[in-house]
């Protein structure tokens, strides 16, 4: 099998789904592993499956190296499943036991395998500027607040705002909504009745007007990789059909002018 027939073979869709089962099997499996009592009955047979699915993967990257070579690397979904299968082959020593429980992350191949997943993590991957720009924003609204509510309530509730990491946890917990009401800001307005006059607006910038910019960010970054790979789409489709044109084109020209002996020839033949 030459590398041609190879890539068109490990980028069948029968193929790609193959491996796309796998991936769910082998995450199946991992989780029983977790299990003292699927441990304790079919230890070894899941020990086996997990080294099976292992072998099919490095087997399927081993042959995308072969059909692709150094060509291999240039697209970053083939570099991230290399490095996903490179850390489930760690050994199981001490120093590597972190590594080897890494293994699960063999689950994120899907992403590659699956379009509309690759869409959505194209998409985080293209807001993250703009995202970087909210989240300084949000650092500052952070380290501001933080700074007023220890200065304002530290010295009565130690345990939520007596320090700038106290009050920059207790106000992220704030901003999540999280018992924030009655665990956090009625106590503190039991002492402080115009600690409203705070949180509110703190809420109101943080959790319905800061994190709306992130999600708004995400969503535009994935509609916009959806555009570039329609477009991708688009472009590829066309090429086949110029391909298909020169072909025809070309066999017309072999067989020459309608009138001359030799379409004559053809068609005497056919």
């Amino acid at each position: 099998m030459n590398r041609a027939s190879l890539a068109a073979f490990v980028e069948h869709p029968r193929f790609q789904n193959f491996i796309l089962a796998v991936i769910v099997f082998n995450a199946v499996v991992l989780g029983l592993e977790t299990s003292e009592t699927a441990l304790e009955h079919a230890g070894a047979v899941l020990v086996f499956l997990d080294t099976l699915a292992l072998s099919i993967f490095v087997v399927e990257i081993g042959l995308k190296l072969v059909a692709f070579r150094l060509a291999f690397f240039r697209a970053g979904w083939n570099v991230f499943d290399f490095l996903i299968v490179a850390i489930s082959l760690a050994p199981a020593t001490e120093g590597f036991a972190v590594l080897r429980a890494l293994r699960i992350l063999r689950v994120l191949r899907a992403v590659s395998l699956v379009p509309s997943l690759r869409r959505v993590v194209e998409g985080l991957i293209r807001a993250l500027p703009g995202m970087g720009s909210v989240f300084m924003l949000m650092s500052l609204i952070f380290y501001i607040g933080s700074v007023m509510a220890t200065k304002l309530f530290g010295a009565t509730f130690p345990q939520w705002f007596g320090d700038i990491g106290n009050s920059a946890y207790s106000l992220f917990q704030i901003m999540t909504l999280e018992s924030w009401s009655m665990g956090i800001v009625r106590p503190v307005m039991e002492v402080y009745p115009w600690a409203w006059m705070f949180f509110v607006p703190f809420i109101l910038v943080t959790t319905f007007a800061v994190v709306n910019l992130v999600v708004g960010l995400v969503v535009n970054s994935m509609q916009e990789a959806h555009a570039v790979e329609s477009v991708a789409q688009t472009d590829e489709y066309r090429e086949k059909v110029l391909v298909k044109l020169e072909q025809i084109e070309a066999r017309l020209d072999a067989i020459g002018p309608p009138g001359s002996e030799r379409a004559r020839g053809q068609a005497a033949g056919e």
